[in-house]
C-alpha cells in the first residue's frame, strides 16, 4: 500500500485495515514483543517538532506506527498523517507532500500530528522543515520525525534553532530495550543462566532479542544489517570501508584501555589524528561509541585532551564486528576471559549511556573513568558516585582503599558478587541492568 492510500485510510480512521500499518501486523505475529522506553512515554498535545534519532533495527518505525494508531484511536479520523522519507525525492518533494497533507486534517481536530519516518533519506530535509515552519504552515501540527542516519538528524536538529515549538524537550535518542523488559518477556525462553549473555549479544535490539529468544542465536542477516548500516553511513560520508575495519579492530583490541588519537590513527592505519577523530565522531553520532575521558578528582571535571577509552554503546554492532563472531550465549561464554570482560564493560557503558539518554542528558556519550598511580575505577557517575566492573567474584577487602581516597564517595562493584558496606555495594550484572544499583 502506497503512502497516498495509507493517508486515505487514516483520514477515515481505518487503522486496522491490512497494509495500513504493516509493522504492527508483523508485531502481532511475533513471538516476542517489547515495550519501547526511551524517555517519551506520551506524545505532547501541543504543536512543535520532535526529532528522534537512533540506530537501525531498534524499532523506530514500529514505534512510529504505534503512535499513529494511538493518535487515531484517541483523537479520531483525520488527526494523523504519514510520510516515508524513503519515497521522497528531495526537499522540494517533502515540501510538496507536506503542503498536500496540511489542509486535510479534520477541521475540528484539536490534535494534529504528521509522522515522517526516515526523514534523513531526504537530502536537505531540515531546509524543507525550516521553510514550512517559517511560513506558518505547520503552526498547529506536531511533526514527529525519525531516522537511522543519526548523524544527519543530530546536526539537522542543530540547524533548526527556535523552530521546534514550545515543547519542554524536542530531541530524543531511541535507546535499546531495557534488560528488565527483555527478561519480563523472554526469561523462560532463554533460561536463567543465559539471560545476561543473550541480552549482551543482542544489544537491546528488539529484532535481535526476539531472534535469540526464539532460536538461541543471532541470525546472520541481523548482524549483517548492523554492519551494512554502519558501512553505508561511512561510505556516504566519503570515508573508507577498509579504514573503518581498521578502526573497529583497534576498538576491540584496546577495549577498556585509554587510547590517544595518535595511537588510534597509527594502529588503524589512518593518515593522522584529525582523520582518526573524524571516524570516532561519526561512530559517536551513530550512537555506537562513547568516549570515556579521565576524570580529575580535584577539579571535578573531565580531562578531554588526555587519551580516553572508547566504549561501544551499541552491543549489537560490537558483536557484529567482533573478531570471534559470537552469535549465541554459549559462544559468548566460550570467549577468553579478557574478551568477555571487555564486552561486559561495554554493556555497562551502554546501560549508563541508555539511562543518561532517557533522562535527556545533553551529552550521554561523554563518560568518565578515574585513575591514579595505584588504582582505577571504570566509571564516574558523578562527583561522589563510582562504578567498577568485575567479570568474576570480588569482596569489599579489594576496595578497602576507596573510602580513604574518596571520603564521601559511594562505589558500586558490578560483577559476580553481592555485598554491602556503608560505602561499597556489590551487585551482579543482572541486578545492575535491572536498575537495582540506584
Amino acid at each position: 500500500m502506497n503512502v497516498a492510500q495509507v493517508n486515505e485510510h487514516l483520514s477515515r480512521g481505518d487503522v486496522d485495515v491490512e497494509g495500513v500499518l504493516p509493522k504492527l501486523e508483523e508485531l502481532r505475529k511475533a513471538a516476542f514483543a517489547f515495550a519501547f522506553q526511551f524517555g517519551l512515554d506520551q506524545l505532547p498535545v501541543k504543536p512543535g517538532l520532535l526529532i528522534i534519532r537512533g540506530a537501525r533495527q531498534y524499532g523506530k518505525s514500529t514505534w512510529l506506527q504505534q503512535q499513529i494508531r494511538q493518535t487515531i484511536r484517541e483523537h479520531g479520523p483525520g488527526t494523523a498523517f504519514y510520510l516515508n522519507g524513503d519515497e521522497l525525492r528531495d526537499e522540494r518533494s517533502l515540501v510538496e507532500h507536506v503542503r498536500t497533507l496540511a489542509p486535510l486534517f479534520r477541521s475540528d481536530a484539536a490534535v494534529r500530528r504528521l509522522f515522517i519516518d526516515e526523514i534523513t533519506a531526504v537530502a536537505d530535509w531540515q531546509r524543507a522543515l525550516k521553510l514550512l515552519i517559517d511560513a506558518g504552515e505547520l503552526r498547529r501540527v506536531l511533526v514527529v520525525t525519525t531516522g537511522s542516519k543519526a548523524a544527519d538528524l543530530r546536526h539537522g536538529a542543530e540547524r533548526l534553532p527556535g523552530r521546534k515549538g514550545k515543547l519542554p524537550r524536542t530531541t530524543y535518542l531511541f535507546t535499546p530495550i531495557p534488560f528488565a523488559e527483555f527478561e519480563k518477556k523472554c526469561a523462560r525462553a532463554v533460561g536463567r543462566r543465559h539471560r545476561v549473555a543473550a541480552y549482551l549479544i543482542a544489544g537491546g535490539s528488539p529484532a535481535a532479542l526476539a531472534e535469540v529468544a526464539a532460536t538461541g542465536r543471532l541470525a546472520t542477516h541481523i548482524t549483517e544489517m548492523a554492519r551494512d548500516w554502519i558501512v553505508g553511513e561511512f561510505a556516504a560520508s566519503g570515508r573508507s570501508r577498509e579504514m573503518l575495519v581498521g578502526v573497529m579492530e583497534v576498538l576491540h583490541r584496546f577495549a577498556g584501555s585509554p587510547v590517544g588519537q595518535a595511537k588510534l590513527a597509527r594502529e588503524a592505519g589512518l593518515s593522522n589524528n584529525t582523520v582518526a577523530a573524524g571516524y570516532v565522531d561519526l561512530l559517536t553520532d551513530l550512537t555506537c561509541v562513547a568516549s570515556c575521558f579521565p576524570w580529575d578528582a580535584s577539579r571535578k571535571r573531565l580531562i578531554r585532551r588526555a587519551p580516553c577509552k572508547f566504549h561501544m554503546t551499541n552491543l549489537l554492532a560490537a558483536v557484529a564486528w567482533h573478531p570471534r563472531h559470537p552469535r549465541s550465549p554459549r559462544e559468548f561464554l566460550a570467549l577468553p576471559a579478557t574478551q568477555q570482560a571487555s564486552l561486559v564493560e561495554w554493556l555497562v557503558a551502554q546501560e549508563l549511556w541508555r539511562r543518561a539518554a532517557v533522562e535527556g542528558a545533553d551529552l550521554p556519550e561523554a563518560l568518565a573513568f578515574w585513575r591514579s598511580a595505584d588504582h582505577e575505577i571504570d566509571f564516574v557517575r558523578g562527583d561522589e558516585s563510582f562504578v567498577e566492573v568485575k567479570l568474576g567474584t570480588s569482596t569489599p577487602l579489594e576496595f578497602a582503599w576507596f573510602p580513604r581516597v574518596f571520603p564521601r564517595g559511594v562505589l558500586t562493584v558490578v560483577g559476580g558478587s553481592r555485598f554491602r558496606t556503608d560505602r561499597i555495594a556489590g551487585v551482579d550484572l543482572a541486578d545492575f541492568l535491572r536498575g537495582r544499583d540506584e
